[in-house]
């Protein structure tokens, strides 16, 4: 059979992708690795209806509210390959599956990628966080640690955090990313910068409670932010060939459409908005509409 539409990827985007293309009575599939960014959250946040849901209930309870178009398949399978044949699209599974679509939306996300520090992972997601909006309320007014290794976003991303909470220790890992005038304006808001490189951190059940640097330096912090690097998390576009933007995401116009013609992308992995719950699911929409309206003109 000749699907409609392919969504691979299940998180936010995927699903409300989904749900627009069911309600338009496309014959669609959505592939689902169940390997979320938000793994590590145990709540997401500045969604109305939905503010404090763990990510596993979100995709739980949207699951649940799919099942009842009849013309959506959800298959729990890893897609490992997709090749552009005239104007259809195979679509290969790791376990040995094939399906044909007619257009794609690729909504695989990205990966967070940590520093290199001793002890970051038993407290990314439960008290060290990279994204103000989706958790700044939790460490509010709390002392916090902000870690940051590169200059282009630093002094953009210490003032956001500022905003929670004015009681920061800024960490540049041992390096010299912020400039004296840069420095002086801390100094005027009494935000701390340690230069040193991290030794470790250290705290109990992923809560943070210090910070020991290499020169044998210890604050105290109940907290932090951490700005991460952020990588592809699958291949599928790159392979396919479309063009990606300066930030490392896909180009793609209002309605998902990226360079390839009948690929559609939406959510992180477009990389243009900034990577909260409710945007993503927007950017889902959106693209749902423009498949359906692609597919609609082209059978006319």
């Amino acid at each position: 059979m000749l699907l409609d539409c392919a969504i691979i990827g299940a998180g936010p985007a995927g699903l409300n992708a989904a749900l627009v293309l069911a309600r338009a009575k496309k014959q669609i599939v959505l592939f689902d690795e169940d390997q979320p960014r938000n793994a590590v959250t145990h709540e997401s946040h500045g969604f109305i209806t939905r503010d404090g849901i763990r990510p596993s209930e979100f995709k739980r309870i949207a699951k649940e509210e799919l099942k009842k178009y009849p013309s959506l398949s959800i298959q729990e399978q890893r897609v490992i390959d997709i090749k552009k044949e005239n104007h259809s699209f195979t679509i290969q599974t790791s376990e040995g599956h094939s399906y044909r679509s007619k257009k794609v939306i690729l909504s695989t996300g990205l990966k967070d990628v940590l520093p290199s520090i001793e002890g970051i992972e038993q407290f990314y997601g439960t008290s060290l966080f990279s994204c103000p909006f989706c958790d700044g309320w939790e460490l509010r007014d709390r002392p916090l640690v902000v870690i940051i290794s590169e200059d282009e976003h630093a002094l953009h991303y210490t003032k956001m955090i500022f905003n929670w909470s004015q009681d920061l220790v800024v960490s540049t890992n041992g390096k010299k990313i912020f400039t004296d005038e840069q420095k002086a304006l801390f100094t005027k808001k009494n935000i701390k910068i340690i230069e040193e490189k991290i030794d470790s951190l250290q705290g109990e059940e992923g809560r943070l409670q210090k910070v020991r640097f290499k020169n044998g330096q210890e604050i105290l912090r109940e907290g932090g932010f951490v700005l991460t690097g952020q990588e592809q998390a699958s291949p599928l576009a790159e392979n396919l060939g479309c063009t990606m933007n300066k930030m490392g995401g896909f180009e793609v116009d209002r309605f998902g459409r990226t360079s390839v013609e009948g690929v559609y992308a939406c959510g992180d992995t477009t990389f243009t908005e900034p990577p909260q719950l409710i945007i993503a699911a927007a950017k889902g929409s959106m693209t749902a509409s423009g498949v359906v309206n692609d597919v609609i003109h082209e059978e006319f």
